[in-house]
């Protein structure tokens, strides 16, 4: 390994380490290798990063972000939370269920991992403790199944990598549903198990039809924003992109004049918060890509994807290599800047292996969204923790049985990968 290379890991880790913001972690890292180991001007740094922000496919995220703030300042989160409650809140660990239900329904729309632990788990997890839920259960169940807001698309993450990879957007978003679908299914299975092993909660008593009819009735409009995105994205009525403008404008119509719980005077609030947390992102985005050129000017993918294949001969070892060190770096690196800097280092490396590049996209996103509830940095670890007044320590045991779930997922997609791929196939999206 070149002096300028372990040079380079050396700040961007050191800098990591003093707490300095990713983003500046990953411009400043970017300008000092261009003054210290290349002969390019620092326009050319600057051309990047302007450029950076002028990716149409970023309209996507934005909106999306914009559509999740609304839900979370309107009742649409407590509508769907309700009507998940109605639907599985009468079985044995029923309410727990009830949050990875809506944990799942809500990621169809939001898209984020961190708006939906606020969204979902600030809401649930008081809510499964009175009524006499283990804390421990409750926090670790509610700490992981907001992963699924970034699983399930559409999925921030997923957009970046089609960015990034030229991919079928609509292709990767379908892969997303099995590896979501499967982790719904296995964490509410232990939910099940778990409740009937440790009796003394508080069951919900079974609705009646006139209360499930009344939850569906209520929730109703709540439920057709994801039938509606997903209905106009592969129906061909309107693309990804246009399809999160349509979300934005139908949860705003029905916040404000059906729900009626948002106010115009909070509209402006909305907006303003979004427009916040657009900028944020838009800066990661417009850092990891100024890092990214760097490692582009060094040729340092190719490198790295020269130096991999001459070592591993496998593609099961790769898989499993990739695996180890995604889950590792999603505790360090937030899912934004991990996909923009790390996909254009990994795909060089699929042909050499075979690996479809639609089902390493997916494979990718699920990693680095475990990454965000894994000890001992995962952020979902510290929001939770903050939610509850609970250290490190204790939620960081509370979420290891979930994770084992998810990781269990994890690998049966990783080594499976027509079970991802079939229903893009049978939908007519080339994913090959």
């Amino acid at each position: 390994m070149e002096a300028s290379y372990i040079i380079i890991v050396l700040v961007l880790l050191g800098a990591m380490a003093a707490t300095v913001p990713v983003f500046l972690c990953l411009f400043f890292t970017s300008v000092i290798g261009f003054l210290l180991f290349t002969d390019l001007p620092l326009l050319v740094l600057i051309q990047s990063l302007f450029r950076s922000m002028d990716k149409f496919a970023l309209v996507v995220v934005l909106f999306f972000i914009l559509c999740g703030n609304i839900m979370t300042s309107g009742s649409i989160v407590n509508k769907l939370i309700r009507f998940a409650n109605v639907v599985v809140g009468w079985l044995p660990g029923g309410l727990a269920m009830a949050g990875i239900l809506a944990c799942g329904l809500f990621g169809a729309i939001s898209g984020s991992t961190v708006a939906t632990v606020v969204a979902i788990g600030g809401f649930m997890i008081p809510a499964l403790i009175d009524n006499k839920y283990n804390m421990r259960f409750s926090v670790g169940v509610m700490t992981t199944a907001p992963n699924l807001g970034v699983i399930i698309p559409p999925s921030i993450a997923m957009i970046l990598y089609s960015m990034v990879s030229a991919v079928s957007l609509e292709g990767l978003f379908l892969t997303g549903f099995v590896p979501g679908i499967l982790i719904m299914a296995g964490m509410c299975a232990y939910s099940y198990v778990w409740a009937v092993r440790n009796p003394g909660f508080i069951r919900a008593p079974k609705p009646t039809w006139k209360e499930a009819w009344n939850a569906f009735r209520e929730g109703f409009w709540s439920l057709m924003l994801p039938v509606i995105i997903f209905g106009g994205i592969f129906s061909g009525a309107f693309t990804a992109n246009e399809a999160a403008v349509v979300a934005c404008v139908y949860a705003l119509i029905v916040e404000l004049f059906i729900h009626r719980d948002m106010k115009f005077s909070t509209v402006k609030k909305v907006m303003v918060n979004s427009a916040v947390t657009s900028a944020t992102l838009l800066i990661i985005v417009a850092g990891a890509t100024c890092f990214g050129r760097y490692l582009t000017m060094e040729a340092i993918p190719s490198k790295i994807s020269e130096a991999v294949v001459s070592s591993i001969s496998q593609p099961w070892i790769f898989l499993l290599t990739i695996n180890v060190l995604l889950l590792i770096i999603g505790m360090f690196m937030d899912i934004i800047s991990a996909t923009l800097i790390l996909g254009p280092i990994f795909l060089p490396m699929l042909d050499s292996y075979g690996i479809n590049a639609v089902h390493f996209g997916c494979l990718m996103t699920v990693n680095l969204a475990i990454g965000y509830c894994t000890p001992p940095l995962g952020v979902s670890l510290y929001i939770t923790g903050a939610l509850v007044n609970k250290d490190l320590l204790y939620v960081s045991r509370a979420v290891m049985p979930w994770l084992a779930i998810q990781i269990g997922v994890l690998l049966l997609m990783t080594y499976m990968p027509d079970a991802v791929l079939w229903l893009p196939r049978l939908m007519g999206w080339n994913v090959d």
